[in-house]
């Protein structure tokens, strides 16, 4: 009986070792970098990962980008309840892992999770960056995925900043998606209408 007893104690504790050990060494190594490299990384990678994203999705990308500058409240009211959706989704796949169900569908999980957030995050970090330069003068996507690449950088300078961007920015993107893709069945074009104008009835 002991020895079993013993297995049935320590089975889950090396299962939380193992789980900690996936995904706190992202943490630490990112707490260790000072200020500076912190700002760069993140310049770097938003800027990386954005021109690659909006260059691949060129036409879902800047109509998404557009639409959430157009109505920022309403995409981040819809993003927050999706967000919530998300990172249940994608818990509930990083606790499953070590389960015989977590080889399919914890995988699964886990990557939809991590394929969203940061394609939400780039997506709001460049509607942001967008806003900005068009204030400045100069309306391009390029030009604000640019400066939103920097504002990800200077809020790499503190841990809170990049926080505080991260939970604005990843709503706006990840509402702005959803919005899209449920009015993606509806009439983009006058001629599309199922009813027709006043005027021709």
């Amino acid at each position: 009986m002991w020895p079993t007893d013993l297995y049935l104690i320590s089975g889950p504790t090396g299962l939380e070792a193992t789980g900690y050990v996936a995904h706190g060494w992202v943490i630490e190594a990112y707490r260790t970098l000072s200020p500076v490299e912190r700002a760069g990384v993140q310049f770097a990678g938003v800027l990386v990962v954005a021109s690659v994203l909006l260059g691949m999705l060129q036409g879902y990308g800047s109509r998404a980008v557009e639409k959430s500058r157009r109505s920022p409240v309403i995409s981040v009211c819809v993003g927050l309840p999706s967000l919530l959706v998300v990172g249940m989704l994608s818990s509930t796949g990083y606790f499953i892992l070590g389960s015989s169900l977590g080889t399919f569908f914890g995988v699964i999980l886990v990557v939809f999770g991590l394929t969203v957030l940061p394609a939400a995050a780039v997506i709001g970090v460049a509607s942001i960056g967008t806003t900005i330069s068009a204030r400045l003068g100069r309306d391009a996507l390029w030009l604000g995925v640019f400066v939103g690449s920097l504002v990800a950088g200077l809020a790499g300078l503190s841990l809170a900043t990049t926080v505080a961007l991260a939970s604005v920015a990843i709503p706006l993107g990840l509402g702005t998606g959803v919005r899209i893709l449920v009015g993606s069945g509806g009439a983009t074009k006058p001629e599309e209408r199922s009813v027709p104008p006043a005027n021709k009835i």
